[in-house]
Parts: structure tokens; sequence; C-alpha cells
């Protein structure tokens, strides 16, 4: 608002210069240089007005820097607020990064002051922490909120010359800022709804781990495998738990040893899954097929295993070798491992006179989950084995399982038909007539419409 006085400022000092200019013309023009005097005078003015004009376009009349809160760039440009600056990748606003740390650090007074300072240095917000002790220091687990441009590297640089050391860092994701307490809650409540949730419970409290549960017995008989004690068993890591049943859980997480804390809340579920005692869910869903007839589709368990060895001496055996891949004898003792909600789900299709006509499987296979699929001869075509596939992986999906397979045999094209209807993206592997086909579910699944409502 103040450009008139600037302007006057200016015309006073034009008509000054013009002035002086004259007072030296004359002077100067009437010596015996005087043309080449004024020549190079006005090649000086020129530079100099040339000069004023490019300084004043490079500074203007912008506010400073501090006052609007953006940054120097090459050149003179400048970045507004909410714009990165190549030069401090890390403050930019409105960007970050989530981080899951370990770190282990001296069990002393100041040792976690020490971390925290060094980890504000760095402008990284502490969202949670939990603290597991050891024998000798502390592990600290940190949930991080860093600017977008820092590195876990200078993270990891930071906590050590803080003091941290045997330093673990991953990127964490929205799920893990739910704080520890509520987390363990959830877990437990969704076991005691379901025992087929035991193992993916101990996966999520875990992390990434592979999970495995060993029967007393083995299934095909034999001598009963040795046990662990009560307590169970941690070896750094590796633990091992008594499963409720009998048998061995064991977890393995090679890339993290676990800590006294972990065990001891692993123990902690496995504990109250075995107070609580057999259980699956009641829920069944009755569907109308093509020509009329209505089938009911449950959850199955031990309860029903006289009445799948009923279906098996209803089954020919093309069906039989189609689906188990070996002697039909041995179907009959896998039934038992098969219906137990331990090693995976499994979902029963009865007529409405209540007899079993379908079984299809999700079976828990360390990190890895199978799909596997029978239905009788006089039932198949119908699509039953394709809503049976449908829903046991929106199961697999819900349950954040990476991809299912399905072993078969090459000749067996209902079942490839059956997969190709998942409309997911399928790798196959064939050796020796045994066909492998996996569909991978780190896409987009959309659960709800694959699973309408599954029981």
């Amino acid at each position: 608002m103040h450009h008139w006085r600037r302007d006057v400022v200016e015309l006073a000092a034009l008509f000054t210069a013009v002035a002086a200019a004259d007072g030296v013309a004359d002077l100067v023009g009437h010596g015996p240089d005087g043309p080449a005097l004024l020549v190079i005078s006005a090649v000086v003015l020129a530079a100099t007005a040339g000069f004023h004009i490019w300084w004043s376009r490079r500074h203007g009349h912008a506010p400073p820097v501090s006052d609007t809160g953006a940054r120097s760039l090459p050149d003179g440009q400048q970045a507004g607020p909410s714009e990165p600056s190549p030069e401090t990748p890390e403050t930019v606003p409105g960007e970050s990064t989530l981080w899951r740390m370990r770190t282990t650090v001296k069990d002393e007074p100041g040792s976690l002051a020490m971390l925290c300072t060094a980890l504000a240095g760095r402008q990284v917000d502490i969202l949670s922490l939990q603290t597991h002790p050891l024998a000798e220091g502390t592990v600290d687990e940190f949930l991080l909120r860093a600017p977008g441009g820092l590195m876990a590297s200078e993270l990891t640089r930071a906590v050590s010359l803080a003091g941290g050391h045997d330093t673990w860092i991953e990127r964490a994701d929205a799920h893990d800022l739910v704080d520890a307490p509520t987390r363990v809650l959830g877990l437990a409540a969704r076991t005691a709804l379901d025992a087929a949730e035991l193992p993916l419970a101990l996966r999520q409290l875990l992390g990434r781990c592979t999970i495995r549960q060993v029967p007393a017995v083995p299934i095909g008989g034999g001598r009963a495998r040795e046990g662990v004690p009560v307590e169970g068993v941690l070896e750094d890591t590796v633990m091992r738990l008594r499963a409720p049943e009998g048998g061995v859980i064991s977890v393995e997480r090679p890339y993290l040893p676990f800590t006294p804390t972990e065990f001891a809340r692993a123990r902690a579920l496995v504990e109250l899954d075995a107070r609580l005692g057999p259980r699956v869910p009641h829920g069944r869903d009755v569907l109308t097929l093509p020509e009329g007839n209505e089938i009911t589709v449950r959850r199955a368990d031990p309860r029903d295993l006289e009445a799948a060895r009923e279906m098996h001496e209803r089954c020919s055996q093309r069906t039989l070798d189609m689906r188990y891949h070996g002697p039909v004898g041995d179907a009959d003792r896998y039934l038992n491992h098969l219906l137990n909600p331990r090693f995976g789900r499994t979902l029963a299709v009865q007529t409405a006179s209540g007899r079993l006509v379908g079984l299809g499987h999700l079976l828990w296979d360390g990190d890895e989950t199978e799909v596997a699929l029978l239905v009788e001869d006089k039932w198949q075509g119908r699509g039953i084995g394709s809503e049976l596939l449908r829903r046991l992986v929106a199961m697999a999906a819900e349950t954040g399982c990476a991809s299912v397979y399905a072993v078969t045999q090459a000749s067996n094209t209902g079942m490839v038909a059956a997969m190709r209807g998942l409309g997911l993206p399928l790798d196959y592997q064939v050796e020796e007539g045994t066909l492998v086909i996996t569909a991978g579910l780190d896409v987009d699944v959309d659960v709800r419409a694959m699973k309408a409502e599954a029981p």
C-alpha cells in the first residue's frame, strides 16, 4: 500500500540523475577524450541498470522466508509450506512413515532417556513403547512415526549411537496403532469363539512366524512323539508349547528371537484355549442349487467323523484317488486330523435329510495354507465344490493369508475349473502327474462378495 511513496522516490532519483548526467556531459564533452569517456560511461550505466533489474526480480518484495514457512530452493525459487524441500526431506510436514523397532539396551537408569532423546533429535514421534526385561539388559519395542524422508539405516544408526544394539526395524501399518493390551484381548476373544483361531491368534500376536502343530500320535499310527513340559520350552528363535489336546505347538521366528514376555503371552493364550475346550461356531447357511434342491453349509468338527466315513464309502475309487493322492485306506486315518479345528477349518455340505455329501478343508501348513475338496459322486457338477472353495478362500483372505494352494492330479479338471473360477492370479506346477495350483491373495480380494456370509 506504500507503492506511491516508492514511485515518488524513484522519479526524484531519475531527475537528479538526468541533471547530473547533463553537467558531466558538458564538462567532459569539451575535453580531448570527451567522446570516448561518454561511451564508457554509457556502458557502465547500462550494466548497472541491468544488474539492478536482475537483483530486484531475484529478491523482489516478498516477505522473509521465516514469515511464510517456505524453504529455500536452488536458483532462488521458493517452496510453499506443503512443498517438499530437497535439502530437508525429513522435515516435510504431512508426510510420515510408521516403523516397528526393537533394540536392546543396558538395564540401568537413563538408557531409555538416551534413546528417546536420539529419536527426538531426528523428529521421530514415539507412539507406543513396550519393555521386555531380559536377564541382562532390556528389549525396548517402539512403534514410531518418522518423517517420510528418514531412512531405516539412519534410525538404526541414531539408536546405535544412543546405546542400543541388536536393533531390528521394519515398516508398520495402521493395524499396529492398536495398543498391545487391546490387541491381546481381541485375540483372546477370537480364540474363545473358535478353536481353529489359535494358530492364527499366535501368528498375529508374535508377528511373522511359522506355526506347526504336531499331534501326540502320528496320523498314520506309530509311536507317540516326545512331548514338552507343561510350562513349555523357549529356545531363542523357537518356542514349543504343549497343545491343549496333546502334542506340541511349535513356533519359529528365525529373524528375531522371542523374549520371555512374548513366551508368557503365547503360553497364556494356549492355556486359555485349553480351559475352554473344543468349540466350533454353529452358524449355517441354507442354499438352493440350480435344480431346486436345498443344501446346508456349516462348519464341521470331529462329531462329523462317522458321517464323513459313510460318505467315503459312497464315493467312487476315482473320486477318492483324486482327493487323497494315495491308498484309499489311509483316508479314514486322516479324517480325525482333517476334522480337528486345531489344524484348520472344515466346511460340511449336507442335504435336507441330513446326509453329508461334501467336505471342504482349509488347512494351516506352517506359514502356508492348503485347500482341499471332496464331493460325493452323485452331487458333483452342481456347483457345490465351487461354493465350498469360494468360502474357504474368503476365510483365508480374512485371516491374512498371502496365498492358498491345492494339490490334486493333473487330470482333475473339476478342481482346476473351480480354482480358475475364483478370478485370482494362479500359479501351476506339475510334477509326475501331481498338480499344485497356488492362488495369490495379496491383491484386493472382495471378501464379502466371495464369502456370501460363509459360516
